[in-house]
């Protein structure tokens, strides 16, 4: 096998979703200048772009470019990079990119994507009938059009947005039209990432072959990107008998029901549905579907405005507001229940249930129990004992940086707590991308915060910036010393 124990001073990156693909862009030599025929509509940002319009935009310093832009993004490279290809986009406008790409191979630093699957990432793994949260417009990568790979994509009341196998289709064609399929590789699985004491990153794994055939591999690198995303483990909520066969913690385990005569359908019970968020949304969309009874139990009010579907607009997303409507006005009918203490005598569903939907606000689960009972607690205290089918607990996931000493948690915010994208990310420099708390690591995508491909992009400029500043640096230092600096990158940088 091409990996095994072959030493490769390369910059290594996992897994291959988009913060992968579109860092490997970056890496491959594509260079982004200005467009000079294009004027950007942030004056202070275009005066700025102006003073050093010959160089790249990865030549130039980044933290002076972001200063005063303002986007939903926590990562001030990732708003400056999307208000480079989106131009106001947050205000409705879809304003070409100010970039222009050139492919100048002086810039090109060898590097691997090692992922699991094809290029695409976790979006191989989604529910074929859900629809992007973001317009499939910023869904695109750098230099190739989303609408001109897929022209015949439309929905009438969704149009702009994608399913997931466009969007998969989208990725693997970008990797072909832009020639990365060499920084490809696909089937590995890392099971160890450690800095030895010659300073060099050895990554290691196998590879899977056909006839379930594991090959072992063994890489070097002075430079390890992070791109792993958030969906690798399913949050739990740590109760009684959630590890029952009945308790499922993805919405593909409902589709895999319904697909089963009888397992789930309209004479079972209900399913349960625990979150607030938009798997638990597309979950409750997929009962309905299928004439399934649906419980919906969420800690928040129903008119809490952190609620996500408050920040979807109502015509793009109107399947979501038809899920948060159902969550405003079909709560359960309070009814006397009697608290029994943690053990209640459990009933079937109450009657005060309605037949098609039934919102718990501010409830949260107890416990589950082998005959397919669940025990609910509202805000007074009061227990409710349910009926169930199945249920589905979508309170978010958190990323498994098993293959990392400590699990990665000291490169957290809070190194006292696991990684968590939205609670505890990496603390990194925010300009460059790389791990305060270890040189020559770096971390992108939802890692950092960046949930949405819109943003994460942002990851893959900060990190080719800062790589290809360092690699510039180190020729200078070289043909300062008298050691040459002609032909390339100089041996065992990256």
């Amino acid at each position: 096998n091409d990996l095994y124990k072959k030493e490769i001073k390369h910059v290594h990156a996992f897994r291959n979703g988009p913060s992968g693909i579109c860092l490997s862009h970056l890496l491959s030599g594509y260079t982004p200048y200005l467009d000079a025929a294009l004027v950007h509509p942030n004056p202070v940002l275009y005066h700025k772009l102006q003073e050093a319009k010959h160089l790249p935009i990865t030549e130039q310093d980044l933290q002076y470019l972001c200063e005063g832009l303002e986007g939903r993004s926590g990562n001030p490279v990732a708003v400056l990079y999307d208000t480079l290809l989106h131009p106001d986009a947050d205000r409705g406008f879809e304003f070409p990119s100010v970039l222009q790409w050139r492919l100048d191979k002086r810039h090109h630093i060898p590097h691997l994507i090692l992922g699991k699957s094809a290029p695409g990432g976790a979006w191989h793994a989604m529910e074929g009938s859900m629809l992007t949260i973001s317009l499939g417009i910023w869904m695109e990568l750098p230099g190739v059009s989303y609408r001109d790979v897929n022209p015949a994509k439309r929905r009438a009341a969704s149009s702009n947005r994608a399913s997931p196998e466009e969007i998969v289709s989208y990725y693997q064609n970008y990797v072909t039209l832009m020639g990365l399929q060499r920084n490809f590789v696909e089937n590995t699985y890392v099971t160890s990432v450690q800095r030895l004491h010659r300073g060099l990153w050895e990554v290691r794994g196998y590879q899977q072959l056909q006839g379930e055939t594991h090959v072992p591999f063994s890489l070097f690198a002075e430079n390890v990107v992070l791109a792993t995303g958030a969906s690798d483990s399913p949050a739990r909520l740590g109760v009684e008998g959630e590890e029952l066969p009945y308790v499922f913690h993805s919405v593909r385990d409902l589709g895999a029901a319904v697909s089963q005569r009888g397992k789930s359908g309209p004479a079972s019970d209900p399913v349960l549905v625990v979150g607030a968020g938009l798997s638990a949304a597309d979950a409750i969309l997929c009962a309905c579907d299928h004439s399934i009874s649906v419980l919906h139990a969420f800690r928040k009010r129903a008119d809490d405005p952190s609620l996500i579907f408050k920040q979807l607009p109502k015509a793009l997303y109107p399947e979501y507001h038809r899920v948060y409507h159902m969550m405003c006005s079909q709560t359960h009918l309070p009814a006397p229940v009697t608290n029994r203490g943690a053990n209640p005598t459990v009933p079937s569903a109450s009657s005060a249930l309605l037949p098609d939907y039934t919102s718990f606000p501010e409830h949260c689960v107890l416990s589950f129990h082998p005959d397919m009972s669940c025990v609910l607690r509202g805000s007074n205290g009061v227990l409710r004992a349910v009926k169930v089918s199945m249920v589905l607990v979508l309170i978010g996931t958190y990323p498994d940086l098993f293959f990392i000493k400590e699990k990665g948690q000291y490169l957290g915010l809070d190194s006292s707590r696991p990684i968590s994208c939205k609670h505890n990310p990496v603390d990194i420099n925010p300009y460059t991308f790389e791990c305060r708390a270890e040189p020559g690591l770096f971390a992108m995508g939802p890692l950092v915060g960046d949930n949405f491909v819109r943003f994460l992009k942002g990851g893959a400029l900060g990190i080719a910036s800062c790589l290809l500043k360092r690699l510039k640096k180190m020729e200078k230092k070289l043909i300062e010393d008298g050691g040459g600096g002609q032909g390339g990158s100089p041996g065992g940088f990256v």
